[in-house]
């Protein structure tokens, strides 16, 4: 795990942290590590099937162009991964 180390944290912000910590129940560091992962995390992650959907939107096929897709696609269940 990586660790940060700030320096020249102005007083009042230091306080600021304290108070707010003390306020969620937690340490300092705890409450400075979660304000930073809400504040870098993604809103939420694309997935790729919401992703292959929006590109078939920009596409903009037919009804028989995507009846092409439904006829060759392979709808057998997918075999579980063996690792031996």
């Amino acid at each position: 795990m990586a660790m940060l180390t700030v320096r020249n944290l102005p007083d009042e912000v230091h306080r600021a942290l304290r108070v707010r910590a003390a306020q969620h129940g937690h340490s300092m560091e705890a409450e400075v590590r979660e304000i930073l992962e809400a504040t870098v995390a993604p809103e939420g992650r694309v997935k790729l099937g919401s992703l292959l959907a929006e590109i078939g939107k920009q596409a903009k096929l037919a009804d028989n162009e995507y009846a092409v897709f439904e006829q060759v696609r392979d709808k057998a269940p997918a075999k579980p991964l063996n690792f031996k």
